[in-house]
């Protein structure tokens, strides 16, 4: 029973991760004719360790900002909407942290579990947080505004970057195994 579920749930995971991160038959080919060339080549995503980096540096400067503007006009909001606000900025701030201590992780060790951790946080919590924090009509001030506005920036250019480094690792990696299994069935062959 516990086999079958293991299976089933393998199964899935390999057919959301196709299904997200397809593999053409051309970047196979183009892979393997780089990997035979070089020896190992590293494919850690600048762009995405650039955006990690600098959102890193920003998000404290974003943290304080927004919970002294939190403080000054707490007492004005209804509590419902108190209530709301702490929530919202102790799990974009928790996630926030996650999220980028992953992407470090899964970027420049090329962890693709790491990296889809962070990619998968980014995009279904951090997105939908961002946008209710930048869109909300209650008393926001224009430091929020403009804070919110760049941190909506990074969250939206990491979405991408943070795609094409995860389908570009998978890629290198998934023809890394393939070329490995090859030699095995050479060394086997030879025997």
């Amino acid at each position: 029973m516990a086999s079958n579920v293991e299976a089933t749930l393998r199964k899935t995971v390999s057919t959301m991760t196709d299904f997200l991160f397809p593999v053409s038959r051309e970047d196979i080919k183009k892979n393997q004719h780089n990997i035979l060339r070089s020896g190992h080549e590293y494919v850690t995503s600048l762009p995405f360790q650039m955006e990690l980096y600098f959102n890193v540096w920003f998000f404290p400067f974003w943290l304080v900002s927004v919970i002294a503007a939190l403080t000054f006009k707490f007492s004005k909001l209804s509590i419902v909407y108190q209530i709301l606000l702490v929530a919202a900025y102790i799990m974009f701030g928790i996630i926030e942290i996650i999220r980028l201590y992953l992407g470090y992780i899964g970027n420049l060790m090329e962890r693709v579990p790491e990296l889809s951790g962070s990619w998968l946080l980014t995009l279904l919590m951090q997105f939908p947080l961002i946008i209710f924090l930048l869109f909300n009509e209650s008393q926001t001030f224009p430091l929020e505004i403009a804070l919110h506005i760049v941190m909506f920036g990074f969250i939206l250019i990491e979405i991408f970057s943070g795609y094409f480094a995860i389908r570009t690792m998978i890629n290198y990696q998934m023809t890394q195994f393939h070329l490995r299994q090859f030699s095995d069935l050479e060394f086997i062959t030879q025997d």
